[in-house]
């Protein structure tokens, strides 16, 4: 049964950092990436960014190059989101997703996780 751990987020003054973690167990194949959506609140879901468990490409939303980076552990079964210099646009709940496929990107998400309150505020 496929499982996504979530752990991180919580209350931030902007310019600060915050790191999520999402760990995946019970997934059916090898092929597979890790990423995070966000929703603000009366927004769309949009996807911020997204690693390829195998070959490692990672991909960003514009609005968040530059600021964020996701990793893999070395087991590439738990990905982590830095995000650094918070703004409080960066708001919201973050969903980790996980999408099968050899060159998966994330879209569309197999599975979500339960997400995780991001809040950027003085």
């Amino acid at each position: 049964q496929l499982q996504l751990v979530e752990s991180g987020g919580g209350l931030v003054q902007p310019g600060g950092s915050l790191r999520l973690s999402c760990a995946v167990s019970g997934f059916t194949s090898n092929y597979y990436s890790i990423g995070w959506f966000r929703q603000a609140p009366g927004e769309e879901r949009e996807r911020v960014s997204c690693i390829n468990r195998v070959n490692g490409v990672t991909n960003y939303a514009d609005s968040v190059k530059g600021r964020f980076t996701i990793s893999r552990d070395n087991a590439k079964t738990t990905a982590y989101l830095q995000m650094n210099s918070l703004k409080p646009e960066d708001t919201g709940v973050y969903y980790c997703v996980v999408s099968g496929g050899v060159f998966s990107s994330c879209v569309p998400p197999d599975y979500w996780g339960r997400g995780t309150q991001v809040t950027v505020s003085s």
